[in-house]
């Protein structure tokens, strides 16, 4: 007799993955300290790289993507936002458009780069941020070797980004040529 269909918080709860539970006062519980715990909780769960989830407690249903929304909003209300008025203009010109898809794997994968440019930056100076061992010669070394790293950095930035960019045409001319029969025009 095959076994039950688990619940999804089950399914993350067996994996490992944190479940908070968001119940209809507002309030989020987290199951593995079986205590209430407030956003800059969960703020805090992003910043330290913890895998949750968040489910609505009576249906089951996924909210974690609203969660981490609230705590953008909450972000950029406060002191110095990161995105400009014409920059969330452009995200949500974006929104029921053909290239939505992309444009979030886009987005995705470029800020990946960016953290992991910022990783490797933060790896070679980490001997600079111990005052017992730095010498100014430490900081004439690490400035004159950080152009060419800047420069190899930022060409494999562009690269993997004119990569996504030329996926993301090919993309759209497959999906023109199925809504399209004849297009783009054979070249003679």
């Amino acid at each position: 007799m095959p076994a039950a269909p688990r619940p999804a918080a089950a399914d993350a709860a067996s994996s490992g993955v944190r479940v908070l539970k968001k119940y209809p006062n507002r309030r989020l519980y987290d199951t593995r300290s079986s205590s209430y715990i407030t956003l800059a909780d969960v703020k805090q769960m992003v910043l330290v790289g913890d895998d949750f989830e968040v489910r609505d407690a009576k249906s089951g249903e996924d909210l974690t993507r609203s969660i981490l929304l609230q705590i953008i909003l909450e972000e950029e209300t406060g002191g110095m936002p990161m995105f400009s008025a014409q920059t969330l203009a452009l995200i949500i010109r974006f929104y029921g458009h053909a290239m939505q898809g992309m444009m979030g794997a886009y987005l995705e994968k470029n800020l990946q780069t960016f953290v992991e440019m910022q990783n490797r930056l933060a790896e070679q100076a980490k001997g600079l941020y111990d005052p017992k061992n730095f010498t100014p010669e430490m900081w004439t070394q690490f400035l004159s070797g950080q152009a060419p790293m800047m420069q190899g950095l930022m060409g494999n930035y562009l690269e993997q980004s004119k990569n996504l960019f030329v996926q993301m045409q090919k993309q759209m001319l497959e999906q023109s040529g199925s809504m399209f029969p004849g297009f783009p025009p054979k070249k003679p």
